[in-house]
């Protein structure tokens, strides 16, 4: 069979049978869509002889991966953030500046780290945290803590991430400065939408309506909602900043402004989740090379030690706001910047700042993250 046809047929496998693997195993879906992808890969049936085929493949997972952002953004209201009470404010300050604080005390002074390796271990991304939402439910208490601190530090890691990318390529120097106003004034931008369309809203609340309305034979809402989406990101593009952070900003705005349309989530969580962002874990489990596996197994599972507890220590500074086990719970779905952490790897191998070794080893924590944290987080959510 051509092999072509043979990775679109197994991809339509592993979307349709996966979620019943899940309930058979009661076992996250997620995790057993990388393990899948993982093990078919080196058999040759997630692969393509045609290189456009296998570019496709690629870009579907891409666009996978951007809508998970979307989505993440989706659950996040800015009105909630904004109106939030000053102890969550300053409980979620305290996460991230403790985090940070260990991220550097631990890597720099204790380990040696270089600063390519110091910069991925406090990264956050809070895209997996849809689909714990989908999964636990947007309502509960550790769910939207995480969200709330998620959403602060995904600016700061993508502000990071973008700084530590142009400082490796042309050092300190005048790129470095222009990328960051970019990255300031598109935040400006977003910032004065924001307070632009509250206004327009408020004083003419039946436009709201008009571009979404209640109930339409023509799907006006998710025609809306996936434009935000591709306007946001080719934004970014044009700017050559984070796509990533586009696609969050454009499910931020949906959130905010068209909370109204109830059915909206449910229709663009059922479209991502059955459709583009299997195909997205599929493709990071078939991205792992298992000829290195034994040489950076050990090096990978310190890297997901440390992560962990750096966001354990940051975690105690929530415990009288939510409690020990829910903030337990807030570490270790704030412990799967997936893309971030392979961003940060490439941008590091691709400049010489890290050996292929330590490519590998970020590149497996990161799967091993998911596969972990996933199944510790359903069997602590469980406890008593």
């Amino acid at each position: 069979m051509d092999s072509n046809v043979t990775l679109i047929f197994i991809l339509s496998l592993i979307v349709v049978f996966s979620p019943h693997i899940s309930n058979f195993l009661r076992f996250p879906t997620t995790p057993i869509e990388i393990v899948l992808g993982s093990l078919l890969a080196p058999l040759g049936l997630i692969t393509a002889d045609n290189s456009v085929t296998q570019d496709y493949f690629n870009l579907m997972a891409k666009v996978g991966f951007l809508y998970l952002m979307f989505l993440a953004g989706l659950e996040v209201n800015i009105k909630e953030i904004i109106n939030a009470s000053r102890r969550h404010f300053i409980g979620a300050m305290l996460f991230i500046g403790t985090m940070i604080a260990l991220g550097l005390i631990i890597g720099l002074w204790i380990l040696g780290m270089n600063a390519v390796m110091v910069t991925a271990m406090p990264l956050i991304s809070i895209g997996l945290l849809a689909t714990l939402s989908k999964e636990y439910g947007k309502n509960r208490e550790w769910i939207k803590m995480a969200f709330y601190v998620g959403a602060i530090a995904e600016v700061l890691s993508i502000t990071a991430l973008t700084v530590l990318e142009v400082s490796v390529a042309t050092g300190f120097q005048m790129e470095l400065l222009i990328k960051i106003l970019y990255l300031l004034g598109y935040l400006s931008a977003i910032l004065a939408l924001y307070y632009g369309f509250r206004l327009l809203f408020w004083w003419f609340p039946e436009f709201k309506t008009k571009m979404m309305p209640y109930s339409d034979d023509k799907d006006q809402d998710f025609r809306l909602a996936i434009g935000i989406f591709f306007m946001m990101v080719m934004v970014m593009e044009m700017l050559h900043l984070e796509l990533a952070f586009g696609a969050f900003v454009a499910g931020l705005f949906i959130s905010t402004f068209f909370n109204h349309k109830r059915e909206l989530e449910h229709k663009m969580s059922s479209f991502g989740f059955g459709f583009l962002i299997p195909i997205f874990f599929i493709h990071v489990g078939a991205s792992f090379d298992y000829a290195v596996f034994y040489d950076v197994i050990y090096m990978a599972v310190g890297i997901l030690v440390f992560m962990i507890v750096i966001r354990l220590g940051a975690s105690t500074m929530l415990i009288k706001l939510i409690g020990v086990k829910h903030s337990i719970l807030v570490a270790f779905s704030l412990s799967m910047p997936l893309t971030l952490l392979v961003a940060t790897a490439t941008v590091g191998s691709h400049y010489g700042f890290i050996e292929d070794i330590d490519y590998y080893a970020i590149i497996l924590a990161s799967l091993l993250e998911v596969i972990i944290f996933m199944s510790a987080i359903k069997i602590i959510a469980k406890w008593k």
